[in-house]
């Protein structure tokens, strides 16, 4: 590609690759993110464009391969425009007939998506209550892009902020659009970006160098929104960092990724290799005084990573540690000079802002929290997927509306935000507004975006567990009201979870909890104490049944329950002892058996092929 000398040329460019004229003809769109290509859309590629060269269907029909299109349980998926035809789940027989069906300007009904246990059919995605119930400001534009195609981004309107800044680089502009837009950092903290952005204009002497870092260590159990929009809109990143250095006088960009991710690490070195050879990205863009450069770094996936002094020492080289503020990296970061962070989402929302203008933008959301936040819905809930919406929006409009509802005839108990550091919120509270304040004060945080739906099989003592041993495993050790505390906090829920627990353990871990989150240095050891506190919070009676009456009421905690054949129930047909893998059921053929309980390992197969409900699980609610 030839390198664009000037701004003008740009401008032409743009408005020639905008101008040309759209395909007439259908298109097929192929979600193929890293969840799309694991339930098997390569081969659903494979397939398609097989069919389009062996029939000689060039002309006919067009392939869009895209990256997430957020509709993860239902991949692999074909999208099928103008008409918006939703094909989920698909198999490979089912892909030639929807082409010749394509082709006949017709659809095959008995394929399109049908909302669970409903016979309703929807024949446009539009109509789809997932996707009808969102905003897709961000994840949108997803669907109408090929990642690594960056004309294919100039088509739908991409680098169009950059231009307008090239147009008028002032800084104090820039910053001003993002200051008023009310754009706040999606990384969790909930920073205002345009402060950070003005402190980074500010710090330095006029001849420091500065730097712009992309936060794209997601770490989150279950959390995929950075992967997502840096997989299907690379180029959208790229443009959000150049405008951000721009407007803090910086010329060299970073973007830190996990390795973990490789499909994003493919498409961002793809993007910025077009962006450099178009002129977007080196010395002197299009002509200007301005330089500017992006490379990636690659982390090795520690979640204490994603906290801003640590991702720093890794950029650096050394181990990914927090280190004390003051001084914030916008005053010393990346080698001691200032350094501006800002995650992938952010940034995705900074040439949507510059575009669109600040005062457009900030019509969607509430007060002090403008915008959409994507986040990533998980759990016992029919739809999983990655969802975006305004704040202000209700968690029960989330989890019902667009999640579907419970997974089974079992009712949601509660959900999760925030990610391992979040807190557990109650089914009665789910008519609280998303938003960073609300969710604090319900004893939660927004984090990244993860959301994970939990229902009545889940032991609230055992989430708590979970996620504590998780941060304890992730914490980096350095200051010892994480390290011990944590290790403290997590015996004392094993404690409990195994029956030996105490009535005074849940005054101390709620003491515990208070001195970690008080005296850690850190983002992590700050809010690791939050699933306790707010399980303790909202559940307290489930902490009271585990150690009160030895019972999990979920049947979670397995030291809690005993499995036991009702002798009078029991026909002595045979299944649980053949089905039994410790050979722990005891009995004669017709006769009544029973359960040798110190062989049993509590994996309840015996529970679940009883056809005479002979099998009790004890130690359970209404067991």
């Amino acid at each position: 590609m030839e390198k664009i000398a000037t701004i003008e040329d740009f401008i032409n460019f743009r408005q020639l690759i905008m101008d040309e004229p759209r395909e007439n003809k259908p298109c097929l769109v192929i979600c193929a993110g890293t969840g799309g290509q694991a339930s098997g859309s390569n081969d659903v590629i494979r397939i398609i464009k097989h069919q389009i060269l062996e029939r000689g269907l060039q002309d006919c029909i067009s392939l869009r391969i895209t990256g997430c299109l957020g509709f993860c349980e239902k991949d692999p998926l074909i999208l099928v425009e103008p008409g918006n035809n939703l094909y989920p789940r698909l198999h490979t027989e089912d892909i030639p007939r929807i082409i010749d069906a394509v082709l006949e300007g017709r659809i095959v009904e008995e394929l399109l998506y049908k909302e669970a246990d409903t016979v309703k059919t929807y024949y446009s995605q539009k109509e789809i209550p997932f996707f009808k119930n969102q905003t897709r400001t961000i994840l949108g534009k997803n669907q109408e892009l090929d990642p690594i195609r960056i004309l294919n981004y100039l088509r739908n309107g991409g680098y169009a902020a950059l231009e307008k800044v090239l147009l008028n680089p002032d800084p104090d502009w820039i910053i001003d659009e993002i200051v008023k837009a009310g754009l706040r950092g999606r990384g969790g903290a909930g920073f205002p970006a345009g402060r950070k952005w003005e402190a980074a204009r500010r710090a330095g002497n006029g001849t420091t160098p500065k730097f712009v870092v992309c936060n794209a260590d997601e770490g989150d159990p279950g959390a995929y929104m950075d992967r997502s929009i840096l997989e299907g809109n690379p180029h959208s990143i790229i443009e959000g960092i150049v405008i951000a250095g721009i407007a803090i006088g910086a010329r060299q960009g970073y973007v830190y990724v996990r390795n973990e991710y490789p499909l994003a690490i493919k498409h961002a070195t793809i993007a910025i290799r077009q962006a450099r050879d178009m002129g977007i990205l080196g010395e002197s863009i299009m002509g200007t005084n301005l330089d500017f450069d992006i490379e990636i770094i690659k982390g090795a996936g520690a979640f204490v990573c994603g906290e801003e002094t640590a991702l720093i020492r890794s950029i650096e080289g050394r181990i990914g540690r927090p280190e004390q503020r003051p001084p914030y990296p916008v005053e010393k970061g990346v080698w001691g000079y200032p350094t501006c962070i800002n995650n992938v989402e952010t940034l995705a929302n900074v040439p949507v802002i510059i575009d669109k203008g600040a005062a457009e933008y900030a019509k969607v959301g509430v007060p002090g929290n403008r915008g959409t936040k994507i986040f990533s819905l998980v759990g016992k809930i029919q739809n999983t997927g990655l969802v975006e919406v305004p704040f202000g929006t209700s968690l029960r409009k989330v989890v019902y509306d667009i999640g579907g509802g419970p997974l089974t005839d079992k009712k949601i108990r509660a959900v999760q935000t925030g990610g391992p550091s979040g807190g557990c919120i109650p089914e009665h509270m789910f008519d609280l507004p998303i938003d960073y304040e609300s969710l604090a004060e319900a004893g939660s945080i927004m984090g990244s975006g993860g959301m994970i739906v939990m229902d009545e099989d889940t032991c609230m003592v055992d989430i708590a567990r979970y996620y504590t041993n998780f941060l304890q495993a992730e914490s980096c050790g350095k200051c010892s009201t994480c390290r011990e505390g944590l290790q403290r906090m997590n015996e004392i829920l094993s404690n409990i979870a195994e029956g030996r627990g105490k009535i005074e353990d849940i005054a101390l871990l709620e003491e515990l909890g208070g001195v970690v989150r008080d005296a850690s240095l850190c983002g992590l050891g700050q809010t690791a104490p939050n699933p306790v506190l707010s399980t303790i919070r909202y559940f307290r009676d489930e902490y009271v049944a585990h150690i009160e009456e030895k019972r999990c009421p979920a049947g979670v905690c397995k030291a809690l329950i005993r499995y036991v054949i009702d002798e009078e129930i029991c026909t002595g047909c045979g299944i649980c002892k053949k089905s039994c893998p410790q050979g722990a059921i005891e009995g004669e053929s017709k006769g009544p058996h029973s359960v040798a309980q110190d062989k049993c390992v509590k994996c309840g197969i015996c529970y679940d092929v009883c056809k005479f409900d002979a099998v009790l699980k004890t130690g359970v609610a209404n067991a």
